[in-house]
């Protein structure tokens, strides 16, 4: 008897051939790349150390999903690109999606992963914010000689009435403000704040944290931290002075600093006049603002161009050349807010979407680590490939989202991935990789 209640899905015919479309493939997947995902954790550890100090108030003899295995179902959700929980009604029976949570049944419900979230509190938080500086530390064969710091806040909007919300007249809108920090493409801190306070707060005491346990593994490591204007505030700059940690930070316009670099404007100014081309002209000099307790190197970047004046100044305690250290020294800091998309647009560290404070703060951490795994994925596994430099997103599309068919019986899982798949060669690279160590 036909099913008249079915949905047709019409498409045109392939020449006298009919198409016909349903749902009823039976199991097959289309993230056949969470296997990838799998061995990275299996190598890293990394949700497997955070699963071990989450808090359970559940009764063991009552436990369907333990721990862990949520941890895993939400983090390599993120990575796959399913942010929304109502997604996992639906993936929780998706064999690849409990292969890769080292299930045979299905994964936790919505609800049951919601209630997982809405444990989290400030211990939690604290816990696995030092795991991710311990998986950074891990990270190194060697002792470095040099670790950089960018510093950074972005405004992570809210839509409700969760809990610490606040307007912001910067970002003219209601939002939290996070703060990032991150050591060239490695995330070592992920801390959500309300919006109403300084973009410099806490900067100082996470600064502190961090190099005290740090210098702990490597006593002779060189410091520097790495911040625009937002943190430039005299009682980070002094800790870092008496605390042998160099700094690099943007400095705020003001008409004094006008005043004493304005021989390199009026140059800059008269050779653009001259050439109807963009001039840059860099100085130095010694400057100390109110606040202040000392005398600091100010670098002056004076440029001009078909737009008119655009200066730029940036206070420091390193001694290289001017133009070297603007350039290569602080510009860099830019490559960090590519960083910060790939969280908050590529891993959704945006979506607090929960009432409560300390479950935002979680799913913010649950964002960072599948920013480390992806990370990890990227520079280990995919190093020397074509997708060596490629985004999050772009690895999810590329190398992630692969269309396979699941054969699964008491002997062995079978994963029948796509043929015609073009990245074949840098799936099989990154999966031999993280095999072998």
């Amino acid at each position: 008897m036909p099913n008249c209640t079915a949905r047709e899905m019409p498409f045109a015919k392939l020449g006298r051939r009919e198409i016909d479309v349903d749902f009823d493939g039976g199991d097959v997947s289309s993230d056949g790349g969470l296997l990838l995902l799998r061995q990275v954790e299996r190598r890293l550890g990394l949700l497997k150390a955070v699963a071990e100090i989450l808090p359970d108030p559940r009764s063991p003899l009552l436990v369907k999903h333990k721990t862990e295995e949520m941890l895993r179902q939400r983090v390599f959700g993120l990575c796959q690109g399913y942010e929304d929980l109502n997604d996992h009604d639906t993936l929780r029976n998706d064999l690849a999606v409990q292969t890769a949570l080292e299930r045979d049944t299905a994964g936790a419900s919505s609800p049951t992963l919601c209630r997982f979230e809405n444990r989290a509190d400030r211990a939690t938080a604290v816990a696995t914010s030092r795991i991710l500086v311990e998986q950074f530390i891990a990270s190194f064969k060697e002792a470095p000689s040099e670790l950089i710091f960018d510093f950074d806040a972005t405004d992570d909007i809210v839509h409700g009435n969760q809990d610490g919300r606040h307007f912001s007249a910067y970002y003219d809108n209601y939002c939290f403000l996070p703060l990032y920090v991150f050591c060239g493409e490695q995330l070592l801190v992920a801390y959500l704040r309300p919006a109403k306070k300084d973009a410099a707060l806490h900067a100082a005491a996470i600064l502190k944290l961090l190099v005290t346990r740090l210098r702990q593994v490597w006593p002779e490591v060189r410091l520097l931290f790495r911040g625009d204007s937002g943190f430039c505030r005299p009682r980070l700059m002094n800790w870092c002075e008496r605390n042998n940690v160099g700094y690099v930070i943007g400095l705020a316009k003001n008409s004094r600093l006008h005043t004493l670099s304005e021989g390199w404007y009026d140059a800059a100014s008269s050779a653009f006049e001259k050439t109807q081309t963009p001039q840059r002209h860099f100085g130095e000099f010694a400057y100390a603002a109110g606040s202040w307790s000392r005398l600091r190197r100010v670098i002056v970047k004076a440029e001009h161009n078909a737009q008119g004046a655009n200066p730029r100044f940036v206070v420091t305690t390193l001694g290289n050349p001017p133009q070297e250290l603007y350039e290569r020294g602080y510009c860099a800091r830019g490559e960090m807010e590519n960083r910060i998309k790939e969280c908050q647009l590529g891993l959704f560290a945006d979506r607090t979407s929960c009432h409560l404070w300390w479950p935002n703060q979680f799913r913010l951490l649950l964002a960072s680590l599948a920013y480390v795994l992806m990370e990890r994925l990227r520079a280990i596994g995919l190093a020397g490939t074509e997708l060596a430099r490629a985004q999050v997103g772009t690895i999810r599309l590329r190398l992630l989202k692969i269309g396979a068919v699941i054969v699964r019986n008491t002997r062995r899982v079978r994963f029948f991935l796509a043929s015609a798949f073009p990245h074949r060669d840098a799936f099989q690279t990154a999966a031999q990789r993280f095999a072998s160590g």
